[in-house]
């Protein structure tokens, strides 16, 4: 990868900017392209965002630099932005601003970098008691959105304190197809004021938000999804004898 790593500043915000300047300069900013990411299997890029006086890093996916798949239809850089959408609609912010835009390589999303320590994710998170509140957050909204894969280091440890899940490009199927590492509140009552957000969500029937970016049967699962774990009222477990695991795990 081409330009300056990651890094990690304690002493920054997670994001650096208020978040609705951020999602600002996401959508109207120029792109720059840094550099590709290692370890990703579709093309996801490092890239900086100027608008006036301000940038902003970001991860840039592309949609030319999607491979197909036989279980997911085109266009995976939506799903990254519907996820983001439903995080805002539950009033969590666990997913870090993420739009849609055309970028340098065609239309894709950008989502703002998170200033996180990358030593983190879920595993050593849960092993040191940190962000509990978020993890879960994150745990029921990968249930609603049927993330397929959900790996530890999809959890960041932001600069803030704060839990941020990424990359969600294979969510939102209708047929159920749930893959995550976060089995660890197996039988645990959901927190009473994440069943609100939920009853709420469903009230104002806030899944419609999502209707630009996934189509109409897969909107309609995450209503039917939502439901279910009011319903349930705990975090379910894997009764499928471990396929419900990502691989790889971290």
């Amino acid at each position: 990868m081409t330009g300056e790593p990651l890094s990690f500043n304690p002493d920054e915000g997670a994001f650096g900017f208020p978040l609705a300047e951020v999602t600002e300069i996401l959508q109207t900013g120029e792109i720059e392209i840094e550099g590709r990411m290692p370890y990703s299997s579709n093309v996801t890029l490092l890239v900086t965002i100027a608008k006036d006086s301000r940038t902003h890093r970001a991860i840039y996916k592309p949609a030319q630099g999607e491979r197909p798949l036989h279980d997911f239809p085109e266009n995976l850089y939506k799903r990254e932005a519907a996820m983001y959408q439903l995080s805002e609609q539950l009033g969590w912010g666990v997913v870090p601003p993420t739009v849609v835009v055309e970028g340098p390589l065609g239309e894709g999303s950008v989502q703002a970098l998170v200033n996180a320590d990358y030593a983190q994710h879920y595993f050593t998170l849960l092993e040191a008691d940190i962000g509990r509140q978020d993890l879960e957050r994150l745990c029921v909204l990968d249930l609603i959105a049927n993330n397929t894969d959900r790996k530890s280091g999809h959890c960041l440890l932001g600069s803030d304190g704060r839990i941020y899940g990424i990359d969600h490009g294979l969510s939102f199927h209708a047929q159920f197809k749930l893959r995550t590492v976060m089995w660890d509140f197996v039988g645990e009552p959901i927190p009473q004021p994440l069943l609100a957000d939920l009853e709420r969500f469903i009230a104002d029937r806030a899944s419609e938000v999502l209707s630009p970016l996934l189509d109409s049967f897969e909107v309609d699962a995450v209503l039917t999804r939502a439901k279910a774990v009011v319903a349930a009222g705990v975090f379910p477990e894997d009764d499928t004898g471990g396929r419900r695991y990502p691989w790889p795990l971290v």
